[in-house]
């Protein structure tokens, strides 16, 4: 039998720690939420390997240093609300659930987001509120939000999502051109966001978030 527990030690000692993510909020989510049981069934011996897990459609689970760098960036803190951009089945959900004081887990495939209800109760995470829809047109009716996190890359940001940012408020992309990826974090003031560089990361662009092609004549 696969002992989950160690595996989710050892990640937190080896992938996350080591990446300068120091936060005890943090650390201590990593080590409560078991990222196996948010995991696809056929790829939960992978669960903690230290890479992205795919979900099919062009979707994935962020790799654990990634999410944790980017959680690190954007440090939530306990009277903010969170909004989930791709959760797919809660993993991200249920650990920012831990520090933030409300989740809104936004997925739009209606499987991941069914199956995401069941698993969120079941680890406890009962300040997440699952809202199935559109991924681009983000989920206004429980907004604004002071932070915004989308799992995934982006070639382009929709408004949409910026519109429904917090005055304040900040929100984290993983930029993508072609093959490589930049973590940036938005800091909006107004109408307008000012984006700072974080750190270099990749993953699939979600579908809906490509750039747009300008075509010229």
């Amino acid at each position: 039998m696969t002992d989950f527990a160690a595996r989710r030690r050892m990640m937190v000692d080896t992938q996350i720690r080591p990446s300068d993510v120091t936060k005890y909020p943090i650390i201590d989510a990593l080590l409560s939420i078991p990222r196996e049981l948010f995991a696809p069934d056929a790829q939960k011996d992978a669960a903690y390997a230290g890479k992205d897990l795919d979900l099919g459609g062009g979707r994935v689970m962020l790799d654990p240093r990634t999410l944790a760098k980017i959680l690190d960036a954007l440090d939530v803190s306990g009277d903010e609300l969170v909004l989930d951009v791709g959760c797919g089945y809660g993993y991200s959900s249920a650990v920012v659930a831990r520090f933030a004081e409300a989740v809104v887990a936004l997925e739009d495939d209606e499987k991941m987001a069914g199956d995401s209800v069941a698993l969120l109760s079941e680890v406890g995470a009962d300040n997440v509120i699952s809202h199935t829809g559109s991924l681009v047109d983000g989920a206004a009716e429980h907004g604004p939000y002071d932070v915004i996190l989308v799992q995934g890359g982006v070639g382009e940001l929709p408004d949409s999502l910026l519109d429904q940012l917090k005055d304040g408020g900040r929100i984290a992309c993983i930029f993508m051109d072609g093959d490589l990826g930049e973590v940036r974090i938005g800091y909006k003031s107004g109408s307008t966001v000012s984006w700072r560089f974080e750190f270099n990361a990749g993953a699939p662009v979600i579908p809906g978030f490509e750039k747009r092609q300008v075509f010229a004549l």
